[in-house]
């Protein structure tokens, strides 16, 4: 079942087997895998089934260049996503230990307009920004931010959206997405949709894709 058209749809924080298939099924555009040990949703190995009909992406922490190159080879990802404090010159100095496929994803925690600033160090040396909700923690909160703020982001890099998208969202995102910064390219699903940490709720991801003009 094809759900897309012009935006991605991206379900991160996958680990089980059978949920992969499950969800890749729907016709999502990125799957997500977290390395970062604090999460709940950690993959520590590999699962006994991968995505191949949609792109892998792997999120890290502030996680060593070494770690980063053993990962992606190991589980083939597609895309690198940055969701600590690694800065401009972490990324110059990965980027030659990956294939030059792979593409760069940097997540920013917004709060306020002033927080699009910190993308201007970043332009040019990423693929995307990720634009998060802050909270006091690394890594999401199941929180919206406010999604009218984005008109104060002026950068040329395209982004998807984050942070408390939930089953009840889609006329929301609906509305946002037709009036949003140009540069939307899609956006991100995680917590609101699980039955457990790193377990979705295929049902809910299929009737809100569904319902979700994308």
């Amino acid at each position: 079942m094809m759900v897309t058209n012009n935006y991605i749809v991206k379900v991160c924080g996958m680990r089980d087997a059978d949920n992969i298939r499950q969800v890749e099924a729907l016709g999502i555009d990125w799957l997500g895998f977290i390395f970062w040990p604090k999460s709940s949703r950690y993959v520590c190995e590999p699962p006994s089934y991968l995505p191949t009909k949609c792109k892998r992406v792997g999120v890290f922490v502030d996680a060593c260049i070494e770690d980063v190159m053993t990962i992606a080879k190991q589980y083939q990802l597609d895309i690198i996503q940055l969701h600590g404090n690694e800065s401009p010159g972490y990324i110059t100095q990965l980027r030659p230990h990956l294939p030059a496929s792979v593409q760069m994803i940097k997540a920013l925690n917004i709060a306020t307009t002033d927080d699009f600033e910190a993308t201007k160090r970043y332009e040019g040396n990423v693929d995307y920004f990720l634009f998060d909700t802050k909270g006091k923690s690394v890594g999401g909160n199941g929180q919206k931010f406010d999604w009218s703020m984005l008109d104060a982001y002026t950068g040329n890099t395209p982004f998807l959206l984050s942070g408390g998208i939930g089953p009840d969202d889609a006329e929301i995102v609906n509305r946002q997405l037709s009036i949003v910064n140009s540069k939307c390219i899609g956006i991100d699903l995680n917590s609101k949709f699980e039955l457990s940490p790193a377990l979705k709720d295929v049902e809910k991801l299929k009737s809100f894709l569904e319902n979700v003009k994308m």
